[in-house]
């Protein structure tokens, strides 16, 4: 095969995940550039529009060609979501619809509210077969033709798996004019050659460059293009990740099986445009094969032993028939997230590695030539709420479901998709005793504590309300801002009843949420009462410090603390003790539910000895505490310790002795 060889594209380097495409045409579908894309004034106004609406980030204004806005247009017009520009010698323009313009199906897409109905909607664009073979007669569908590849491996291997260097050098780069038998000669001589190559990465070298010598531009595109086109490919749900490479999702075969049939077509291409822009058909559509593709779905969930349960769904029509495959495709998605999250206290070094990718802004760590990860630097906001709730899940003993953790979507490989929505916080992990609520950001200026100090209060004080247990949150930036700590300092907030609240917020840079938690993997001792406490011992001197001595002590008591879960060696006597907060909740199995109103204290230098303190919103401002939660400092009276805390129960009020009252068994403490 030393034809000259193409690459194809299914999607654009210059918008290289398709997850992005629908929140930028709801912003378009809502602009004055709807059929108005084209020329210089538009294309910039609409890079500009984008830009205003946080869809791209034009960084200092360096792009002033609107060339963003191009590569939009490209996209929807190449989805079928516009009307794409007809060429004279095809057709006429009026013939399709209003260049730009947008299309029934585009409207579709907009109303798509889940990600398997946008995945349905990607599907139906892919499978349409608009990309011209070198005959300049016949179009094609990389899917299909990709599927078909992998449906002949498959075949011969019993695996429809191929590899990230198996795609790039012969996936995107051959068409259905190849003999499909002979691509998958070359791709499993290819697999043979480099199962027993000493040096993997030289050898994909070696062959890129060969094969490069068919091929007119520069050989990076082969790996290049290669990440990008199956990033598009999979967000048809019919693909699914291998480690850098692709799957057939199993429970999607018999679909990719029909797809498959149909690789080429002679039909007009005014015809292919007419199929795109109106959405174009899938074998699903057919009775027979949806109530196929739903038995053959079934049986794979018996197989497995997961419950369900379609008995209320009638399965007269097509449609009924794939919204009852939709909901068990759900729950076998849901089953495949738990599994996926009980394995997560093995990743957690990965884990750890994407934490290092988001401290630098985003990046890849190869591991060797077939394991790498990547954090795309225009995606860092969704990584970094994906990789802390990977974080959450390796940690591990919530009752709340993985799927309940989060508010951002996932892909069927688990990556993520967008962020969470608004209105909600970002992470809710509820445990037994406590629920800690995580909140995350990318920003690091100024405008950091504008954009979360609201939304992260109302959010902490809506779970307070919402949970009959603790709550406390951990907001994590790359950079902690100190007019964000300052705010967070106080977290006062009123309820709709004008009730105050002060809230349990510790702002931790994400290079100290990452100290921490890998010292409780490596110390053997990760529990989330170990991070409870961390958010505790952090807050001990938040009434007695401004700001920027507030965030140093949170950075000791994080090294202090990392240092202890991972050698076990605690530096005092009543490390076992908590640290009791003020107006904490005690639960004692004698005299019941109490409150902590105030400390007695010995001050050694003070000729009284002793003194009562109250304790139940702050400490005096003349006094501050030690992390230890314990040791005091007096600015008349010197250094002093506390011996014990006051308790307001329904009968009585009585001293607890500390620390030895609150090590006991008989006593547990909660904050409010």
């Amino acid at each position: 095969m030393n034809e000259h060889i193409d690459i194809w594209l299914v999607g654009n380097t210059g918008l290289r995940n398709p997850n992005r495409i629908q929140d930028g045409f709801k912003v378009f579908a809502g602009s004055p550039f709807v059929g108005n894309l084209r020329g210089k004034d538009n294309e910039i106004g609409f890079m500009n529009y984008l830009n205003n609406e946080g869809i791209i980030q034009n960084e200092d204004g360096k792009d002033k060609s609107g060339s963003h806005a191009r590569k939009w247009r490209l996209m929807f017009s190449k989805n079928g979501f516009i009307y794409p520009k007809v060429k004279e010698k095809n057709s006429t323009q009026e013939e399709l619809g209003i260049l730009d313009d947008i299309t029934p199906f585009g409207r579709a897409f907009l109303k798509a509210d889940t990600y398997p109905a946008v995945q349905e909607c990607y599907l139906r664009a892919m499978s349409v077969e608009q990309f011209v073979m070198p005959d300049g007669i016949h179009y094609f569908s990389p899917l299909r033709w990709l599927l078909a590849i992998m449906l002949e491996l498959e075949k011969r291997t019993g695996t429809s798996e191929l590899s990230r260097i198996e795609f790039a050098l012969w996936g995107h780069t051959t068409n259905p004019s190849y003999n499909l038998s002979e691509v998958v000669d070359c791709i499993l001589d290819l697999r043979k050659r480099r199962a027993s190559a000493p040096a993997k990465r030289s050898f994909d070298k070696k062959e890129i460059a060969e094969r490069g010598k068919n091929y007119d531009k520069k050989a990076d595109n082969f790996l290049d293009y290669s990440d990008m086109n199956m990033r598009y490919l999979r967000i048809s749900g019919v693909l699914q990740r291998k480690g850098r490479g692709l799957i057939i999702v199993p429970s999607k075969h018999i679909l990719a099986e029909k797809l498959a049939k149909s690789t080429a077509s002679a039909e007009p291409i005014m015809e292919q445009y007419k199929l795109l822009c109106n959405g174009a058909p899938l074998p699903t559509d057919n009775i027979e094969v949806a109530k196929s593709l739903l038995d053959d779905l079934i049986k794979q969930m018996k197989e497995r032993h997961i419950a369900f349960n379609i008995s209320d769904l009638p399965l007269t029509t097509p449609a009924e028939i794939n919204i009852a495959r939709q909901r068990l495709e759900n729950i076998l998605a849901q089953t495949d997230e738990i599994q996926y999250a009980n394995d997560q206290c093995n990743q957690w070094k990965e884990i750890s590695d994407y934490m290092s990718l988001l401290i630098k802004g985003g990046g890849r760590q190869e591991y060797d030539e077939d394991n790498a990860i990547e954090v795309p630097k225009d995606e860092t906001p969704v990584y970094l709420e994906w990789t802390l709730w990977r974080a959450a899940l390796a940690i591990d003993h919530m009752m709340n479901k993985p799927y309940e953790v989060r508010g951002f979507k996932l892909d069927a490989d688990f990556m993520p998709v967008s962020t969470a929505g608004g209105g909600k916080g970002d992470l809710y992990c509820e445990f037994n005793d406590f629920t800690i609520l995580t909140e995350v950001t990318m920003s690091t200026s100024s405008r950091q504590e504008a954009m979360e100090g609201e939304p992260v209060r109302r959010h902490v004080s809506d779970a307070v309300l919402k949970y009959k247990k603790p709550v406390y949150c951990m907001f994590i930036a790359v950079k902690i801002d100190t007019n964000t700590a300052e705010t967070f300092r106080h977290g006062i907030w009123y309820d709709k009843d004008d009730m105050k609240q002060r809230l349990d917020i510790v702002p931790l840079t994400l290079e100290q949420f990452q100290k921490y938690f890998v010292a409780m993997f490596e110390g053997k001792q990760a529990k989330p009462e170990h991070l409870r406490n961390l958010i505790l011992e952090c807050e001990t001197k938040r009434d007695i410090l401004d700001a920027p001595d507030w965030k140093q002590h949170i950075d000791t008591v994080v090294t202090e603390r990392a240092n202890q879960v991972r050698t076990g060696i605690n530096p005092t006597d009543a490390a076992d003790a908590p640290v009791v907060p003020p107006g904490s909740i005690v639960r004692h199995v004698v005299f019941g539910i109490g409150q902590v109103v105030g400390l007695m204290a010995s001050f050694p230098c003070y000729q009284a000895k002793t003194v009562q303190l109250p304790y139940l919103r702050r400490l005096p401002d003349e006094i501050s505490m030690e992390s230890d939660g314990k040791t005091l400092h007096h600015k008349q009276l010197g250094e002093g310790s506390v011996y014990a805390y006051i308790v307001v129960f329904e009968k009585m009020i009585i001293p607890l002795s500390y620390p030895s009252a609150f090590i006991d068994k008989s006593l547990a403490i909660e904050t409010i």
